[in-house]
Formats: C-alpha cells, sequence, structure tokens
C-alpha cells in the first residue's frame, strides 16, 4: 500500500532580538539569563531554568560565529552556513553597528588608534557602557574608517552602501569619520553641553558646504594626477579665500556701515537690542576671525570651542534667547550684501551658512 508522506524541512536560524541586544550590551550569558529570567520569559513559555540557559548558550554561540560576517555586511547576504531572511539581516547589522551616544561623545575627535582604545577601561566605568560593547562600537568606527579612506565618491553614500546601514545611521559615522579624520577637539568642558547628534549636525553642513565634495562634483586633481574625492578634507582653496573676509572688520567704515545696517533692522525687534548694539563689534570680530584662521590645522581643531568662546557665551551672558540669536545672525548675514564695497559675497554666505546652522543646533543649555 502506497503511503503519502508530505516532508517539510526548515534550517531558518533562529535569532531572537533580546537575547542578540543583550549580546551586544556585553552582558555575560550568566547575565543574559538573569535578565531575560526578571523579564518574566520562563512563566511566557513555561520553560525551566536549564533549558533557558542551553537556549541562550546556543544563541550566544550562533551571533560570535555571526560577527566575523557583521564585519563585511555584503558576505551576510552570500553565506550559506545560515539561513537569515533578509529583513532579519538587515536588523543584526543596524543593531550591531548602532552606538551609544553617551560612548561615542568620550571619543568623537580623537585618533582611532590603539592609544584610545586603551582609554576604553576609563570610559567604560565613566559612561556605564560595558567594555565588551565599548570595544566593539570602537572596532566598529575603526573599521569604516579605515575601509572608506580607500575609497572615491561621497562619504555617505560609501558608508550605506559597504555597510548596508540605515541613511540616519550612516550619516551618523561619516559625521565621526570627519571628526577622527579632522581631529576637532569636543572634550573640553565647556563644550560638554553639546551632544553627539549636535556634532554630528555640523559635521553634516561641515561636509556638504565646506570639502572639496562639496565643489561640483566633488573631484580634485592631486599632484599625482590621481582623481580623488574629499567628503572628509576641508576644502584648502576656500579656506585661502576666507582671509579676504577681514575686509569686514579691519575697515572702519565698512564696520560702522555693517553695525549701521545690521542695528536698523533689528531695532524695536528684540528686547535684546541694546546688547546687541553694544556687542556688535565684538561678536563681529569673533565671527570673521574664525574663519581666517581656519588655514592653520589647531584652529580647524578649535572650531566648535571658538564659536562657543567668541559667539554663543557672550550671547548667552546677555540672556539672548534661540530666537535672538536667529534674527541677529539673519540680518549679520544679510546686511553684507548691501555694503558697497564688500565683494566677497559667494565666500561669505558659503562661510555664514554652515556658521548660523551651526551656532542655531549649539544654541541650548
Amino acid at each position: 500500500m502506497a503511503v503519502e508522506l508530505d516532508v517539510f524541512v526548515g534550517n531558518t536560524t533562529i535569532m531572537d532580538e533580546e537575547v542578540y541586544q543583550l549580546w551586544l550590551d556585553g552582558y555575560t550569558v550568566n547575565d543574559a539569563v538573569r535578565a531575560r529570567m526578571e523579564g518574566g520569559v520562563l512563566d511566557e513559555f513555561d520553560a525551566t531554568a536549564d533549558v533557558l540557559l542551553s537556549d541562550t548558550m546556543d544563541q550566544y554561540r550562533t551571533f560570535q560565529m555571526c560577527e566575523r560576517l557583521l564585519h563585511s555586511p555584503a558576505k551576510l547576504a552570500n553565506q550559506l552556513l545560515f539561513q537569515i531572511p533578509p529583513h532579519r539581516q538587515t536588523m543584526l547589522i543596524e543593531r550591531y553597528y548602532a552606538f551609544d551616544d553617551v560612548f561615542v561623545r568620550e571619543v568623537l575627535g580623537k585618533k582611532l588608534s590603539k592609544g584610545t582604545k586603551k582609554d576604553l577601561d576609563d570610559i567604560s566605568a565613566k559612561t556605564g557602557v560595558t567594555l565588551k560593547s565599548c570595544r566593539r562600537q570602537f572596532d566598529n568606527f575603526k573599521r569604516i574608517f579605515k575601509v572608506v579612506e580607500e575609497l572615491k565618491g561621497p562619504l555617505v553614500e560609501n558608508i550605506r552602501q559597504h555597510f548596508l546601514l540605515s541613511d540616519k545611521l550612516a550619516r551618523d559615522y561619516a559625521a565621526i569619520v570627519f571628526f577622527a579624520n579632522n581631529r576637532f577637539e569636543t572634550g573640553k568642558k565647556k563644550l560638554q553641553y553639546i551632544t553627539f547628534q549636535d556634532f554630528a549636525f555640523c559635521a553634516g553642513q561641515l561636509i556638504n558646504n565646506w570639502t572639496v565634495g562639496a565643489v561640483g562634483e566633488g573631484l580634485c586633481k592631486t599632484k599625482n594626477n590621481m582623481v580623488e574625492d574629499m567628503d572628509v578634507d576641508l576644502d584648502k582653496e576656500f579656506l585661502q579665500e576666507l582671509k579676504e573676509l577681514k575686509v569686514l572688520i579691519t575697515d572702519k567704515d565698512l564696520l560702522d556701515q555693517h553695525k549701521s545696517l545690521v542695528c536698523t533692522a533689528l531695532r524695536g525687534k528684540t528686547k535684546a537690542f541694546n546688547e546687541m548694539e553694544a556687542n556688535f563689534k565684538n561678536l563681529s570680530r569673533g565671527l570673521v576671525n574664525i574663519a581666517t584662521k581656519l588655514t592653520n590645522t589647531k584652529d580647524v581643531r578649535d572650531f566648535f570651542i571658538d564659536l562657543v568662546e567668541k559667539f554663543i557665551e557672550p550671547c548667552r551672558s546677555d540672556r539672548w534667547t534661540a530666537a535672538d540669536v536667529k534674527l541677529y545672525l539673519t540680518h549679520y548675514t544679510n546686511s553684507a550684501h548691501i555694503l558697497d564695497t564688500f565683494k566677497h559675497q559667494v565666500v561669505w554666505d558659503r562661510y555664514m551658512g554652515v556658521i548660523k546652522s551651526c551656532i542655531f543646533k549649539m544654541y541650548h543649555d
């Protein structure tokens, strides 16, 4: 007698997202089991502690075997060892490359080298992020930095394509790479109130407006006549042109005329008018001096400190609101277009567009 059987064989790799997160967060197997028990998983599945321990160990082994593939995410889709559906692959990659803002804030702008890696113990203690998780995050920063360093083309797109990350995460990594490359100072006490997301926004402004990659097709010829893309290096020609803005503070007539135009536009529109009028020359000197010094590497590194010291702190001490800052900088920028003898409008707009955006983002408690 013939018997018909329908047989289904499945070998989709089972991965628990909660356990994956515990593994990423650097929990030991025992700590992960404890966390799962506290979350009520035993009651939910009517399981014993031994089964839970066995399941957690099995999951951890799977994640450890997957880890080398996650270092080159494209390999995850092409390997045959684990049958992982595409949506789950996306989750694995995105979470593996996710990072804690408190951690990245500690290493932002530092050299991604062994020296910084030695400090991870202290950073772990300070931030409460486990050492294992700190190491994973730091190694991810380093890996992405190394890969994109060798690539031509737009920074964000390169990160997105090579590491299969979401647009938001790719932009955050672009900021980390940009800060590491230019070694911006972010650790000083007066900068501690600025969050990673504030800095990431500013990095995006600088990349999109002040790098060689921001000009035309983003291509420049090197001495060897090789074509390179430079989304991580500031446009040296532009930085040189910024020196021309000095005329706004060295030519007394121009300075007085600029002040008069700005004050006329502001009068009656803000309670901080008297302070704006009294401090105009100091604030203008501050902003223009930042521009003219950006050809020096040290001054590039101090860019954010200078913005805080030369503009944000003086405005804070005069109790300007965020709306006051916006109003002032808008008229300050626009009024330069009406100055008769000022001929550097294009450079001025390219400079002040970024300065305004960064200050608006950084002007908070």
